[in-house]
């Protein structure tokens, strides 16, 4: 017989991040802000822009992603029931992607992103996103430059959701749709810096100049964003705030049950029983069956062996 007992030291995060998790994303995460940003730092005529790196930093991106999701494995972050999750849940977002696609930037992704996030921890969140946005590329033929850098922002937004501090019953609720509405606009502003470079006309008040001051070039870049994209993020900001207000206290009831149901906080351990020995015994036991019941009507019993 065992006896089984559980770790409930990081209970309320139902994957917590590892220290080797914690490396890996962050080494992702620098790698991102630097294919993000390298063309604010470029030389004057050097010719680079995203549509030239964009392949690199997908090539490194994807190891580094897997070794997040390794590096949980291997410390107890995550088992099989969490893969499996990450799998149903990346399924679910990848079909709910093109429910909006391409419609005034309503998608309905970030919602299942952010809460997840919330429920499931910033690890869990961040792989999440990237896997998410992949598999959706996959999905609807979405595969070009711009990949790499819709899965890194998909991944901030449900790293970020799994930091927020924390919050019960309405309090929580407003907290992620505020956190919805935030990451929904900034996501727009990331993926505008990775094409600004290549995609606004040369000589524009809104181009970009390789080698011009840091400020400028940033002035230059807040004004592209309003003049192309904010039609598509604010609608997307609005979106998963509202389904957040909405939907969010089920959804997030649902992933916690399943989550505390799995108990991927919970690492079983296995200790022998202790079991007291039998007492011994000297001499076999003897059992006497019961007389049987007489009854007033029954005759007298017979006596044998009398004259």
């Amino acid at each position: 017989m065992t006896a089984i007992t559980g770790d409930t030291r990081l209970a309320g995060v139902a994957v917590p991040v590892r220290p080797r998790s914690a490396a890996a994303i962050a080494i992702a995460s620098l790698v991102g802000l630097a294919g993000f940003g390298w063309p604010l730092l470029a030389d004057p005529g050097s010719g680079l822009a995203h549509a030239a790196d964009a392949p690199f930093l997908f090539v490194v991106l994807l190891p580094l992603l897997l070794a997040v999701v390794l590096a949980e494995v291997s410390e107890g972050g995550m088992d099989a029931k969490a893969v499996a999750l990450l799998g149903v849940l990346a399924a679910v977002g990848a079909a709910l992607r093109p429910l909006g696609a391409g419609t005034a930037g309503l998608e309905p992704t970030f919602f299942l992103l952010v809460l997840a996030g919330r429920a499931l921890g910033a690890g869990f969140g961040f792989v999440l996103g990237a896997v998410t946005l992949f598999a959706s590329a996959l999905l609807t033929g979405g595969v070009g430059p711009w990949l790499p850098f819709q899965m890194l922002g998909a991944a901030w937004v449900g790293l970020l959701a799994g930091a927020l501090p924390p919050a019960r019953g309405r309090a929580e609720l407003a907290l992620i749709a505020a956190y919805g509405a935030g990451a929904g606009l900034a996501y727009g502003v990331a993926l505008n810096l990775s094409i600004w470079p290549f995609l606004a006309a040369p000589g524009t008040a809104i181009a970009f100049v390789a080698g011009d001051p840091l400020t400028d070039n940033l002035g230059r870049f807040v004004a592209f964003s309003l003049a192309t994209s904010l039609g598509f993020d604010v609608p997307r900001a609005l979106l998963t705030a509202a389904l957040v207000l909405v939907a969010g206290r089920p959804v997030l009831l649902a992933l916690r049950r399943a989550a505390r149901r799995a108990a991927f906080d919970a690492p079983v351990h296995f200790e022998a029983a202790h079991v007291d020995a039998p007492a011994h015994v000297d001499a076999p036991a003897h059992f006497d069956a019961p007389a049987p019941r007489r009854l007033a009507t029954d005759p007298p019993p017979a006596h044998f062996g009398e004259p």
